[in-house]
């Protein structure tokens, strides 16, 4: 008899790379999603249309139904672990990194260490930041269903997931940017930021070596990236490239780049350690990060979204040329004001000694 696998989501960007893989492995597969993002899945995988944020609607969509494996990418993953204990041998939760020092590091002189490790302590408190505070409580959800039998359970925190199919691609403010024929965009503090993401199809990848390695990853959970984190400057260049366009990068001090913020993202590092994926699974990158950011640029330079479109609203990003030009202005003549100040300059002199003859020897 075939293994069964419900993906609950699967029409995001990893969910299809997900399906695919468990079918690969023997898996007859169901997917349980809403039915408003249909995409282009093998007819042999079920559909399962259904709410998966509420207890009452998961229950009503599955019946009693019970599976071999259960992979969550969507919903309210804490409900969902609520309702598979019992009815499933294997449950792979994803959710995001929710560490406290991430969302305190915007607040914090020192921003956020570099990596952040998998022991660091979740953000739990509401009164914080609401939203973080579900994702840990999800992720602890999950675990105390491994703890208390009811599953062997592995949880996996995305990073900011790219490719296709995203609801909101921070790639497109770059990309529109490009298309609108601009000729310089501002990067704060230089674009040096580092921001962990993650291909659709590396984390799909990263998850199915779970589904391959259960005894390994059974109770864990693991950051999960690309293997090769993009700074900010090489993010934006590697999007520049892929369309063949050259244009001016303009610094600014975080505070001051505000026309940048959609596509920034904070002023901190967010650099997850990913040495336990590596160590325990032997986690490699699938698609190199920069084929992967071309590939993303492909695909939505074939489905352009809409000017003012759902994309767009997501993306909450105005798109306001006049201040981005004004901010440049003062950019420039600000750097001009600087190269103004007189400043004898500075000359490297190394440390150590360098003799032209022994010591002593006249």
């Amino acid at each position: 008899m075939s293994k069964t696998a419900l993906v609950v989501g699967g029409t995001g960007p990893s969910g299809p790379y997900i399906v695919a893989g468990l079918i690969k492995r023997g898996f007859q597969v169901a997917i349980f999603h809403r039915g408003e993002h249909e995409v282009d899945l093998p007819s042999k995988v079920e559909h399962i249309h259904g709410d998966p944020h509420f207890v009452d609607t998961v229950e009503l969509a599955l019946g009693g139904r019970s599976f071999d494996l259960v992979v969550c990418t969507y919903g309210r993953l804490r409900l969902v672990a609520q309702v598979m204990r019992g009815r499933t041998s294997r449950f792979i939760g994803v959710g995001g990194a929710a560490y406290q020092i991430l969302y305190r590091a915007s607040h914090l002189p020192e921003g956020a260490p570099v990596p952040v490790p998998e022991h660091f302590p979740l953000q739990t408190d509401p009164n914080l930041d609401k939203f973080s505070s579900l994702i840990a409580l999800s992720e602890q959800e999950v675990m105390k269903g491994h703890q208390e039998g009811g599953y062997s359970a592995t949880y996996f925190r995305y990073p900011m997931v790219y490719g296709p199919r995203q609801l909101a691609p921070p790639e497109w403010s770059i990309m529109r940017r490009i298309l609108d024929g601009r000729s310089a965009v501002i990067l704060p503090d230089g674009g040096l930021k580092l921001h962990s993401r993650g291909y659709a199809e590396n984390m799909a990848h990263a998850l199915l070596l779970a589904v391959d390695r259960p005894e390994v990853s059974a109770g864990k959970s693991y950051n999960v990236r690309d293997q090769r984190v993009l700074s900010l400057r090489e993010w934006v260049t590697a999007i520049t490239s892929a369309m063949g366009h050259e244009w001016e990068y303009v610094s600014l001090p975080f505070i001051q780049a505000r026309t940048s913020r959609p596509y920034s993202r904070g002023s901190h590092h967010v650099y997850l350690d990913i040495s336990s994926l590596e160590r325990d699974l032997g986690y490699e990158d699938v698609v190199p990060a920069e084929e992967a950011v071309a590939r993303t640029v492909q695909w939505y330079m074939e489905r352009p979204p809409e000017p003012g479109g759902e994309v767009e609203k997501q993306l909450r990003d105005p798109f306001d040329y006049a201040a981005e030009n004004r901010l440049i202005e003062i950019a420039k003549e600000m750097a001009d004001r600087v190269r103004e100040v007189p400043f004898t300059g500075f000359k490297y002199v190394h440390p150590y000694a360098h003799p032209k003859k022994p010591v002593g020897e006249s």
